[in-house]
């Protein structure tokens, strides 16, 4: 087995969770769906709370609602696919990525075998995407990108069906369980529209995914064209892992996702790395790699934009959801029938969105939401939302 082989195989084993239990949907779904009273469809019940939910959204972030929206309805396969898509990358990588989350869906390693081969600095970047989004997509209802509403179909509608065959299969139940996904649907679309009002901030975060992923590819590359003997001292000097010999990709994959600015500067300097302009490293790595400090810098107004119009749309989206739909029954039973605690990285910006949304609407009103699209705060502002409040109250 070639290194390439063993590295593909490291790859899905750090997927190995996620792919059983959507296997185990699958399972539980087949064996449970022929005992269970049907559910309604999901297109009938995404039409039938679409234009509402859409108009309530708008009114109250008085936005304008996107009339170019449209609702799609992907599959397992098919959703693997969009999740590629929203990896914001440079023209260049498009191709890249969609090809590697098509091999990564169909569980192809000689393909991506071949990928590694054909471009291993897009590889080291890119195959983490692909682990934590494809990882997300039985905790992802909704999705959306370019005008579409992404309904996720494998969990929707399959959802019901094994919850029910958790619980005693009466009609009481059924009836439960049934406004439970009614509000597991609002929920989703009242999110997404949120999102397709967001043009601005939408942009804004692409543009930074794209610089984010450029300058990380650059840094990919410099790792891999190190000599092996400056990779092995400093990833000794680094205590990193030792790698064998015979495992030279390994060893720089090593260096590179240490050096990687996500982990590293995370690592370094925690969430205050959100408000710096300037880092400083360690001369023994720039001894190795002289321009990684400069690297850093170009690195951080990107992951920054990034970082303030993700925070602001989603916390945009949890502020309207907490007040829309807080006295609604579906809405109630989704919570008692379908959830349970997130407290992931991404739930944790959520909140932290949310909570920045809560207190600039409390003391400027809801007419703020479209100066949060046209003005967003700065990475200073969010930890701070007083200073948004008196910069665009003045």
């Amino acid at each position: 087995m070639s290194e390439f082989d063993e590295f593909v195989e490291a790859l899905f084993a750090q997927m190995e969770v996620e792919l059983n239990e959507e296997q185990n949907i699958s399972n539980m779904y087949e064996s449970s769906a022929k005992d269970i009273p049907p559910f309604d469809r999901l297109e009938s019940v995404c039409g039938d709370v679409f234009s509402s939910v859409q108009q309530k959204a708008a009114d109250f972030l008085k936005l304008q609602p996107n009339e170019n929206v449209t609702l799609q309805y992907p599959e397992l396969m098919e959703l693997k696919g969009v999740k590629g898509k929203k990896v914001f990358c440079g023209a260049d990588s498009e191709g890249f990525v969609a090809s590697l989350f098509n091999a990564v869906a169909k569980q192809d390693n000689t393909r991506i075998v071949k990928l590694i081969e054909e471009n291993p600095a897009k590889y080291l970047v890119y195959s983490t995407y692909a682990i934590q989004y494809i990882s997300r997509i039985t905790t992802t209802y909704g999705d959306y990108m370019d005008n579409t509403i992404f309904v996720n179909k494998f969990i929707l509608k399959r959802y019901p069906v094994i919850i029910l065959s958790k619980m005693a299969n009466t009609p009481a139940n059924h009836s439960r369980v049934q406004s439970g996904y009614v509000g597991a649907v609002k929920m989703t679309i009242l999110e997404e529209c949120i999102h397709s009002m967001q043009e601005a901030l939408y942009q804004q975060n692409r543009q930074a995914a794209i610089g984010v992923n450029t300058i990380n590819e650059s840094l990919a590359q410099t790792v891999l064209d190190l000599d092996s003997k400056d990779v092995g001292a400093l990833s000794e000097y680094l205590k990193l892992q030792p790698v064998p010999d015979d495992f030279p990709f390994a060893q720089k994959a090593n260096l590179f996702f240490f050096l990687n600015p996500d982990h590293f500067l995370a690592e370094q300097m925690g969430p205050d790395i959100m408000t710096f302009s300037r880092v400083s490293v360690d001369p023994n790595i720039t001894k190795y790699i002289p321009d990684i400090t400069k690297t850093y810098i170009e690195w951080l107004p990107h992951i920054q934009k990034h970082h303030t119009a993700f925070t602001v749309m989603e916390g945009m989206a949890a502020y309207a959801l907490k007040h829309l739909l807080q006295n609604d029954e579906n809405y109630a039973e989704y919570q008692n029938t379908f959830t349970s605690a997130d407290t992931s990285s991404y739930q944790v910006r959520k909140d932290l969105g949310m909570n920045f949304v809560e207190y600039v609407a409390d003391k400027t009103g809801n007419g703020c939401f479209a100066s949060m699209l046209d003005a967003p705060p700065s990475t200073f502002e969010l930890k701070d939302p007083t200073k948004y409040v008196q910069r665009v109250g003045s």
